[in-house]
């Protein structure tokens, strides 16, 4: 019989090995980016005492004047912004988590919005 392939199960599979390697420390936090059809959320996370440093996302306030919060444009904003605010706080290294996703779109537009605002991977 046919079983249909779950995206999001293989997803969640590379994610588990992706964060057997990767952790987010004090000194380098882990910046993780989560992505739905209507969202994307990108937070800075010290994996060793279980904190979020920084946060933001297409769901805030400021961004309610966007009609597409789900796009390359809103990942762009986001990536810039989650980049300030990241370096108001003193962070300037990261360590990328993409989250199982494929380094394409909306993640790697992220990302290099990001790197463009001054956060170094």
């Amino acid at each position: 019989m046919y079983k249909r392939i779950d995206k999001n199960e293989n997803r969640l599979e590379r994610h588990k090995r992706i964060r057997k390697k990767i952790s987010g420390t004090p000194e380098r936090p882990r910046l993780e980016v989560v992505k739905t059809n209507a969202h994307i959320y990108a937070n800075i996370i010290d994996d060793i005492h279980g904190h979020t440093l920084v946060s933001a996302s297409t769901v805030e306030k400021q961004y309610a004047e966007l009609t597409a919060k789900g796009n390359k444009e809103a990942a762009k904003m986001i990536g810039k912004a989650v980049a300030e605010k990241a370096l108001e706080k003193g962070i300037k290294e990261v360590v990328f988590d993409r989250g199982g996703y494929i380094y394409h779109g909306r993640v790697q537009t992220l990302a290099e919005a990001a790197r463009e605002a001054g956060l170094k991977f």
